[in-house]
């Protein structure tokens, strides 16, 4: 299976499961769990949230992880090494790397605001500005093709810098480091919110089960949203995970190392709200959804606050911190395709990738300036609409419901197979008695996913 080179793997058990929850740990943790939670009946939507978490997430999570670590190697060597004989199950690691890379022409853009915002704020860009002004920054921001680029140019070129120095000394390292500060900071915000005078009203709103407004919203509509939620906080099916499973050592099963990242994840998405939502509630503003809650509702809300400064500066520092943990882990994943597939050193692939995505960045970064008369999805739509359909509602479903089949029937890599895998080490096993669950339920829960976001 290998060419007699030994793999780079983790130092630690530590920095494997900090940098796995930095992949998961995303833009989406922040800005669409507080939110859907809100809107779908506070505790009721957790609950349902954490038990497809577990029914879904866990198990898909264990899947690419089995892959990657049995086939020692990034997604298509991996399918190639655990293949039957004949079969075309390594086509998807193809998809995976363009998927892989089709996040990343928009992430980075995102990231980029991030990291604008945590300079504005440091730098008192904010300071005095009334609501409307502090709305009217994002717009400002949004409409300057320089700025866009600048920002997008900037995540891009550290990220690889960080991925240059290699798995230990570059990702495992920062990401360690960087999870350690996002902890930090997330406790931090969150007690300082827990004395903001609305904090009574906003943990109500946020985290009391409320039937009612559930079912205002249908609750067929808060499973469907519960579902999408536990299975896109973990960037599963474009085998973001997979290539950290490659880098596992076979200590520990794979079923206790899905729960610690998932636990890992959760911990941060609902910590976000408890920022969130007393602040929103202390000073009157409705917490709404997507980017406008980030760049409009909350700079809005820390101008009113004592302190606004510092607290925003502190808000935007874990946002940058949340979306690179990802952007690192997905690169490391393209790098490590590269020199797996095509040969190349990792100083060469850096290089080649670092142009490549600043290339493949520029769409997504132009446009909501130069090039915004681009509405793939109708009017008013952006390319970052576009990408992010394909690899949310097609790429991620798509891919774990291939994972699944490759795991679990007898035309793939067989259930035996994968168990075996997946409880080699010491820890919490996956049981036996799921796999008729595994072969025939899950597959249409996912399937499910797929046909409700096309």
């Amino acid at each position: 299976m290998d060419s007699g080179k030994q793999r780079e793997g983790f130092a630690s058990r530590l920095g494997f499961i900090l940098v796995s929850a930095g992949c998961a740990v995303g833009i989406g943790n922040v800005w669409r769990f507080p939110t859907v939670t809100g809107q779908y009946g506070g505790g009721v939507f957790v609950l349902f949230y954490l038990l497809f978490l577990v029914i879904m997430g866990v198990p898909v999570l264990t899947m690419e992880l089995a892959v990657g670590r049995a086939g020692h190697s990034s997604a298509v060597k991996a399918y190639q090494a655990l293949e039957p004989k004949g079969s075309k199950w390594h086509l998807h690691g193809w998809v995976c790397m363009i998927g892989c890379a089709l996040l990343m022409m928009y992430y980075t853009t995102v990231a980029g605001w991030m990291l604008d915002y945590f300079f504005k704020f440091l730098t008192g860009r904010f300071t005095g500005l009334t609501s409307d002004a502090s709305a009217q920054v994002f717009s400002d921001a949004l409409a300057s093709p320089g700025e866009q680029v600048l920002w997008m140019v900037v995540i891009t070129v550290l990220g690889f810098i960080v991925c240059q120095k290699g798995l230990q000394g570059g990702l495992e390292r920062i990401g360690k480091w960087m999870m350690g500060a996002l902890l930090v900071l997330i406790l931090v915000l969150v007690a300082h919110s827990f004395v903001l005078p609305g904090v009574k009203d906003g943990l109500a709103f946020y985290l009391l089960p409320d039937w009612q407004r559930a079912s205002e919203q249908g609750l067929g509509n808060v499973i469907t949203a519960a579902m999408n939620q536990s299975f896109f906080t973990l960037s599963l099916g474009i085998a973001a995970m997979e290539i950290f499973g490659s880098y596992m050592d076979r200590r520990f099963t794979l079923t206790g190392e899905a729960v610690r990242i998932c636990v890992l994840d959760t911990f941060v998405a609902i910590c976000a709200g408890l920022i969130i939502f007393p602040a929103c509630f202390s000073f009157g503003i409705s917490p709404d959804a997507g980017p406008s809650l980030i760049f409009i509702t909350l700079p809005s809300v820390f101008i009113n606050m004592i302190g606004g400064r510092i607290w925003g500066t502190l808000f935007f520092l874990f946002m940058t911190f949340a979306s690179f943990s990802t952007v690192i882990a997905v690169f490391e994943n393209l790098i490590a395709s590269c020199m797996d597939n095509f040969g190349w050193d990792r100083r060469k692939t850096c290089l080649i990738g670092c142009v490549a995505l600043i290339l493949l960045g520029l769409p997504c970064a132009l446009g909501y300036n130069a090039w915004s008369f681009i509405q793939p999805m109708g009017a008013g739509s952006t390319v970052l609409d576009f990408e992010d359909f394909l690899v949310s509602n097609l790429l991620l479903p798509g891919g774990s419901l291939i994972y699944l089949l490759f795991c679990v029937t007898r035309w793939g890599w067989n259930f035996d197979n994968y168990l075996a895998e997946c409880n080699t080490g010491s820890g919490f096993k996956m049981p036996r008695w799921l796999k008729n669950y595994f072969r025939f339920v899950l597959p249409v829960l996912i399937l499910v996913i797929l046909v409700q976001g096309l």
